[in-house]
């Protein structure tokens, strides 16, 4: 195939893009400017072309870099941009539809040379499953710096020595992470990765978000619950503590959270508001020296084994100040193992929690809270008396590196599944030959190869960026789109990787169900698919389709 039929192709649909978003763009604006209620009209189509373009930019990232890839890597790329050019192609004619825009020029694409090229050039799939069948696993390559190599190779054995014996056990007996996988995290020093070595972590004065996603990606492989989101309630907490944290505040808590003493945990959601951040009701009342805090949180991971808790709470009770009236505090309690506990303070304040059972992603535990009176000090809003109101924004700065965290997880554990799907298709046999030597197998291990090997790429891809661009920030909307397409891709890679495994992979005593079923968390914790299509993805594509006339 050549070179240039993939950006021939993508330049194409990306023109494409451009111009249905203009006419949605222009419709949910009102002088100027893009009106949030309008939006809501058109979310059908603007969750569809959210999706559209993260699947685009992942296929763009494998088109400027294919001087790079190796054969196979060139193949895998091939396979991904074929699929994601025919998806592109009906969902733009939906959006078409919604928006009378006429479909010959869509039409026209679908015949397009470099499209009929890309079709007929990827009917190798299963020459690529025949390769991968018979244990080739080296796709999907990244260059990395020789110390992310090491760090993430060092981790690898540590996942594999230490929490792959432990995972399965955690998983089915919902226990809490044990002390036999966190006091060897904490003598590797995950939990300080991200923390300047100044405050007592190994990381420098600048941002490495392709190290913390090696490093996750590692520990994902061999148990998400267990190890590959113990990173990322730090990760939050440590960003919103040097984006508006005092000198003391730093001082004293990043030192201690390098060390995992406390574990930390980050309570944000609440019953009634979900993804939607600025409505948050948790009610901060003044009192002598701090705040009472009176409300519910809920989904909060690892709020029972956590000696750390940061809150968001609204601490300006006037509901019209919405994000502005939130600040970030910080409750310290003991840890427990179970899967309840009550605390109570001594002057009188009741903290209580519940393990919501879940049928994955079980380890971290995710809990009910209730707050009673609970009593923060001043010393412990973030940013003390400058804090208040900043909440929203801290909490931001920590959810940009836990968004691409969890594209790092979603890594990890399509990895696992492809890698337990090909053992088993090598053993298994069927209608009196292995399962490895039919055809539908080996198209099916391609195709999932294919997405994994893309959304590796993207997702390093949207990491040196975010290190480029802000040096601390980045832009929320490059991780949201990692973020997005790899959750959505380890949800099908894993169910495909389970299909291949027959009745056994709806067995518990098959690994590749434990990562199915933690694999359908990824598209719903650190911001919903839904909520990062159309309140991040979309909305920056219609406000730059405004200006420019072009997505951004």
């Amino acid at each position: 195939m050549s070179e240039g039929a993939p950006t021939e192709i993508l330049s194409a649909l990306e023109d494409a893009l451009g111009r249905v978003l203009e006419p949605i763009a222009q419709a949910c604006s009102i002088d100027g400017k893009i009106d949030s209620e309008r939006t809501d009209n058109w979310q059908a189509a603007l969750y569809d072309l959210a999706v559209t373009y993260a699947e685009l930019r992942a296929a763009r990232v494998l088109a400027t870099k294919w001087a790079e890839l190796s054969v196979t890597d060139r193949q895998l790329a091939q396979i991904f941009t074929r699929e994601a050019a025919v998806a592109a192609l009906d969902r733009l004619e939906g959006a078409h539809a919604d928006t009378g825009l006429p479909f010959d020029p869509l039409f026209a694409l679908r015949a397009f040379p470099a499209m009929t090229e890309l079709r007929v050039n990827c009917r190798y799939d299963q020459v690529l499953g025949s390769l991968i069948a018979a244990g080739f696993d080296d796709y999907g390559q990244v260059a990395l710096a020789e110390d992310t190599n090491l760090a993430a190779e060092a981790f690898r054995r540590l996942a594999t020595e230490v929490v792959a014996p432990q995972a399965e056990r955690i998983h089915r007996e919902s226990l809490t992470v044990p002390e036999s996988v966190l006091q060897p995290m904490r003598d590797m020093g995950v939990f300080g990765l991200t923390i300047p070595a100044r405050y007592g972590g190994s990381a420098g004065e600048t941002d490495d978000t392709p190290l913390m996603l090696a490093v996750t990606e590692a520990l994902s492989e061999a148990s998400l619950a267990a190890a590959g989101s113990l990173i990322t309630r730090p990760e939050i907490l440590t960003r919103a503590l040097l984006a508006g944290g005092t000198e003391a505040q730093k001082t004293h808590w990043l030192p201690r959270i390098a060390a995992g003493d406390p574990l930390a945990a980050i309570a944000i959601t609440e019953p009634d508001y979900g993804s939607d951040v600025a409505s948050l009701m948790l009610r901060a009342t003044r009192t002598q020296d701090g705040w009472l805090l009176d409300g519910a949180k809920t989904w909060c991971t690892f709020a029972g084994k956590a000696g750390l808790l940061m809150v968001v709470a609204r601490t300006d009770l006037d509901r019209g100040k919405g994000h502005r009236g939130l600040s970030a505090m910080l409750v310290e309690k003991p840890s427990y193992e179970g899967h309840e506990f009550c605390f109570q303070q001594a002057g009188g304040g009741v903290l209580t929690g519940r393990a919501i059972p879940t049928p994955g992603y079980r380890g971290m535990h995710s809990f009910d809270l209730a707050f009673d009176r609970v009593f923060v000090p001043d010393a412990n809003v973030i940013g003390e008396e400058a804090g208040l109101g900043r909440g929203f924004y801290l909490t931001m700065a920590g959810l940009t590196g836990g968004r691409i965290q969890t594209a790092g997880r979603a890594l990890g554990v399509m990895r696992a599944a492809i890698d337990a799907a090909v053992a088993y298709v090598g053993n298994r046999r069927v209608f009196g030959a292995p399962l490895a030597d039919y055809q539908l197998t080996r198209v099916k291990l391609a195709r999932m190869a294919a997405r994994y090997a893309a959304c590796r790429r993207f997702a390093y891809a949207v990491a040196r960026e975010l290190d480029a661009e802000s040096r601390g920030g980045g832009d929320s909307a490059g991780a949201s789109l990692a973020k997005l397409i790899a959750c959505r891709a380890a949800e099908w890679v894993t169910r495909e990787a389970m299909q291949l495994h027959g009745g056994m992979g709806y067995a518990e005593e098959s690994a590749v169900s434990r990562y199915w079923l933690d694999a359908r968390v990824l598209s719903i914790f650190e911001g919903a698919e839904e909520t990062l299509a159309l309140k991040v993805i979309a909305r920056r594509l219609l406000e730059d389709a405004l200006q420019t006339g072009r997505p951004m």
